[in-house]
């Protein structure tokens, strides 16, 4: 139980290791206090420009692989590797520790972004074929709908599916995907409001202008 206790503890703070906010230190700017306050890609590409949302999205990406790839397998000193730990299991805790990580980063005042680029290098990480109907489904929604919030909640189902159709007998995977898709979901609260609202941030131009709003 050291070692899962210990891997889950990196992987948290793997997570909590914000790009936006290291790439933001460097530039002398907080993004958390721009654009809709969060601390994710969507919101340095509205506030900071495209390549600095390109790196945000690069590091958030890595650290969900990172956390999946390497830290199950990785040996520390002093520290005996568990055979009662299951390493699937494992790295399915380490995702979800990573991903949490993100939200709710103690380096910056559990004020983090909302996930998503994080799940994409978790799920990368686990089972990349996975990545197909989470991509079509949020490319899909946002061509449709406009609204990356949507576009992001709504992937998770394709993720969901995606692990139940491409990924048979997997019930672990399966029950993690679900996990996060109910966790996407939760982190995206603001955008549901301000949807219901009709106070929430449309495409403009780029790849689907005919849902300008």
């Amino acid at each position: 139980m050291l070692e899962l206790g210990l891997k889950v503890l990196i992987a948290y703070l793997l997570g909590a290791m914000l790009g936006s906010m290291l790439l933001g230190a460097l530039r002398g700017v907080d993004i958390r206090r721009m654009g809709s306050g969060n601390a994710g890609a969507t919101n340095a590409l509205r506030t900071q420009g495209k390549f600095f949302a390109i790196a945000v999205l690069a590091i958030d990406i890595f650290k969900g692989l990172l956390a999946v790839k390497w830290l199950p397998a990785a040996q520390f000193w002093g520290i005996a590797t568990d055979a009662g730990v299951d390493r699937h299991w494992l790295a399915l805790a380490c995702g979800m520790a990573v991903i949490v990580g993100h939200v709710y980063p103690i380096w910056f005042g559990f004020r983090g972004g909302k996930g998503v680029a994080t799940v994409l290098g978790v799920v990368g990480a686990l089972a990349p074929v996975l990545l197909l109907p989470v991509i079509a489904s949020w490319l899909v929604v946002l061509s449709v709908s406009g609204y990356v919030g949507l576009a992001s909640m709504l992937a998770g189902l394709g993720l969901v599916a995606g692990a139940y159709w491409l990924q048979p007998g997997d019930t672990p995977l399966l029950l993690f995907c679900m996990g996060v898709t109910l966790f996407i979901v939760y982190t995206h609260r603001s955008n549901i409001v301000r949807m219901r609202d009709g106070r929430e941030h449309r495409l403009r131009g780029g790849l689907f202008p005919f849902r300008a709003a």
